[in-house]
């Protein structure tokens, strides 16, 4: 510890890790707690507490007792808890920025431009709080008028995973809170210490008790299930695998819950000949390195047009290859190590996969023996269509090359996957990007742009990434009932 807490600008021990339940904390029922580890060394943290269903219950009692009041109080006044909300992260960007590079291990760069954007969330949707426009007009018969309102969907149930683990949940509680609802939290345990600390901020803005709770648990499939099988709770907004949205989606179907699921990816990054190979290299490495590449929205495959390919391949491994690797929290780290162990091991043998099947390694391939989960910046070329690398979410510092030859090739084989999250395309060609981007099986395109997040922007996917979408308008309709009331006057 003392090598970790030297790195640090705050004591770790302010940092909250009990439950926080109707504004108040409290040690889980079950008297146990969870180690929180530091990825960069493999060494825990802190422990934070375990809750049990009960807790859970208590929870979902206090969300539900501060509901009636929360949904009564003026936009207006929503909005400005919001904004004070988001001018609180700001003030405390750098210890916030600190904590996540500790707990997740992702570069502080990194995690400073996830503070950024986290808070974001409060700002947009401070906004948007006071704008929740309805509609009045007459119906077509001139029987009667039409009259629609939004309102809020009521307690919501919020899921989030450990790689954005501040960016996550502000996208989830800013609309939440602004349409009116009050949540329940439940944060990955692998990163559970930014959510607390954001909680302890929340209070500070002058969130009510109950409007947020947030709870950490052991055993996440049978505490968010009771939370769901019960009747006041009437949303559910997950971040996840594909493969356990499926599960809560099971669940949810019980009690017939809204369902806002943003879930994996299997981006596509195009290059064609026309491109601007410095710019696409650029916008290479920020939606593969983005977060050592541990996004939903990180680039997995890369398909180079034959022409660009030997360029754009050697060019790229130069760049990964010349990153400097360590612990997230040290200013120099360029790409910090993975969340556990178990992400070492998958993505090792997904190269290796590759590999057996004819690809070449242009740069790393191989886990580094040290303390901590590293695993170097890598480039494969010559992937064959068949490695386990081209199917799944690699959520790892891995880049995957393979070429083509023409616009249909390259479109059949992007969208030749379950997923549909997010799509990256590069050339000079306007009317080519356009009708190329049409064509993706995509619910966003990153063209000529290797970043796409906007808290202003509508974010989500379409096949089996996901339901719904978050940011924009249309995120805070998701935590909304639409309401139509037949009037005649």
């Amino acid at each position: 510890m003392q090598k970790i807490t030297s790195a640090l600008s705050f004591n770790i021990n302010s940092v909250p890790t009990d439950l926080f339940i109707g504004g108040k904390w409290r040690n889980g029922s079950t008297g146990k707690r969870i180690n929180v580890l530091d990825p960069s060394t493999g060494t825990p943290i802190v422990a934070v507490a375990d809750a049990s269903i009960d807790d859970a219950m208590e929870a979902v009692n206090a969300a539900h007792k501060a509901a009636p009041a929360w949904a009564a109080t003026p936009p207006r006044k929503r909005s400005e808890i919001l904004r004070r909300c988001f001018e609180l992260m700001i003030e405390h960007k750098d210890m916030l920025a600190e904590l996540i590079s500790l707990e997740n291990g992702k570069a502080l760069s990194d995690a400073q431009g996830e503070v950024a954007y986290a808070a974001e969330f409060f700002r947009w949707f401070s906004e948007e709080a006071v704008r929740l426009n309805g509609e009045i007009y007459t119906a077509p018969s001139g029987a009667n008028r039409i009259v629609v309102q939004h309102q809020p969907i009521g307690i919501a149930v919020l899921v989030t995973p450990w790689n954005f683990p501040a960016a996550m949940a502000t996208r989830k509680i800013g609309p939440a809170l602004a349409a009116g609802c009050t949540c329940v939290l439940k944060p990955a345990t692998e990163t559970p210490l930014t959510a607390y600390a954001l909680a302890a901020l929340y209070a500070e803005a002058g969130v009510p008790d109950g409007v947020i709770n947030v709870i950490t648990t052991s055993r996440s499939g049978v505490v968010v299930s009771a939370m769901l099988h019960d009747p006041r709770v009437r949303k559910l907004s997950f971040t996840g695998s594909t493969e356990v949205g499926r599960k809560l989606l099971h669940e949810a179907a019980d009690t017939i819950i809204s369902c806002s699921m943003e879930l994996g990816g299997n981006a596509p990054f195009i290059v064609f000949d026309d491109a601007d190979l410095d710019a696409a290299i650029e916008g290479a490495m920020v939606a593969k390195m983005r977060n050592g590449g541990e996004a939903c929205t990180a680039a997995n495959r890369f398909y180079v047009q034959t022409g660009i390919a030997a360029a754009f391949s050697r060019k790229l491994a130069e760049r990964m290859g010349a990153m400097k690797v360590g612990p997230g929290y040290d200013k120099a780290t360029q790409c910090g190590p993975l969340i556990n162990q178990s992400a070492v091991d998958r993505i090792t043998g997904l190269v290796d996969d590759a590999v057996s099947r004819g690809a070449n390694v242009l740069t790393g391939g191989q886990p580094l023996q040290q303390d901590g989960f590293y695993f170097p910046p890598t480039v494969i070329s010559n992937v064959a269509k068949d490695a386990t690398i081209t199917g799944e979410e690699i959520f790892g510092p891995i880049a995957a090359l393979s070429t083509f030859e023409t616009e249909d090739e390259v479109i059949q084989a992007a969208n030749d996957t379950e997923y549909g999250l997010i799509a990256y395309v590069y050339s000079k060609d306007l009317a080519r990007g356009l009708r190329v981007s049409e064509r993706l099986e995509s619910g966003m395109i990153g063209l000529n742009r290797g970043l796409a997040s906007d808290p202003a922007a509508p974010f989500g996917g379409v096949k089996q990434s996901g339901l719904g979408r978050e940011g924009a308008h249309h995120g805070i309709l998701e935590f909304c009932e639409t309401k139509y009331i037949a009037v005649t006057w």
